[in-house]
């Protein structure tokens, strides 16, 4: 497996426990929207760390960036890179992943599974092709939400938010379970791209091929 040392340039709070990464592009270094590499800090006892991440902006960028959530509780990876500055270094690994665009369909993230649709819908926006497309996205509170006005810009009335945690007029209060699926969607013979945790994409998926659709319009992380 190939290692790339990219340095990083700069870090922005996106929300209270989200940190943009913005590093340095390695030479020759190419990936396509929805993959990820494995991650690791550049210091003697973080090296060995590998964690997965995904590209959130656009190859034909001279830069890299991740939208890495935080979860300091694990006291882990992702807490060793909130410690980060800019001049510190990353590792960078072979790129990889199932996700990527096949057509117009509905998108279903939950919490930190958004993180491979950012940079397919900022594709898809470069293209104009964005119409045509649902983004159903699952988080505990508002303040959860990840690039909420970005995806509020980009997809209108077709960017559904649901909230586990708080109730709050304007969202849907509960999870994406069989009831809100049967509800909001319409045409079950469309791709549908998921991404979250792994009981959350296993519930999802089953929820899905009960009401018709196929397994083969299912882009998942395998």
């Amino acid at each position: 497996m190939k290692e790339s040392i990219a340095r990083i340039l700069r870090l922005d709070q996106v929300t209270h426990d989200v940190i943009r990464f913005t590093v340095e592009k390695p030479v020759g270094y190419a990936f396509t929207a929805g993959l990820a590499t494995e991650v690791s800090v550049n210091k003697p006892k973080l090296k060995i760390k590998k964690r997965p991440f995904t590209f959130t902006n656009l190859n034909d960028n001279n830069y890299i960036e991740f939208t890495i959530k935080i979860y300091a509780e694990h006291k882990g990876v992702t807490l060793a890179l909130s410690l980060l500055k800019p001049g510190d270094e990353l590792i960078l690994r072979d790129v990889w992943g199932a996700i990527h665009y096949q057509g117009p369909g509905t998108f279903i993230a939950g919490g930190a599974g958004i993180t491979p649709f950012i940079a397919i819908f900022r594709q898809l926006n470069k293209e104009d092709l964005v119409a045509g497309n649902n983004l159903i996205y699952s988080n505990k509170t508002v303040n959860d939400i990840t690039l909420k006005d970005e995806f509020t810009k980009l997809l209108a009335n077709n960017f559904t938010n649901t909230l586990t945690r708080e109730k709050k007029r304007g969202y849907h209060y509960g999870r994406i379970d069989q009831a809100f699926l049967k509800k909001k969607i319409i045409d079950f013979k469309q791709h549908f791209y998921i991404c979250g945790p792994g009981s959350f994409v296993q519930d999802v998926s089953k929820h899905l091929l009960a009401f018709g659709a196929s397994p083969s319009t299912l882009v998942i992380e395998k």
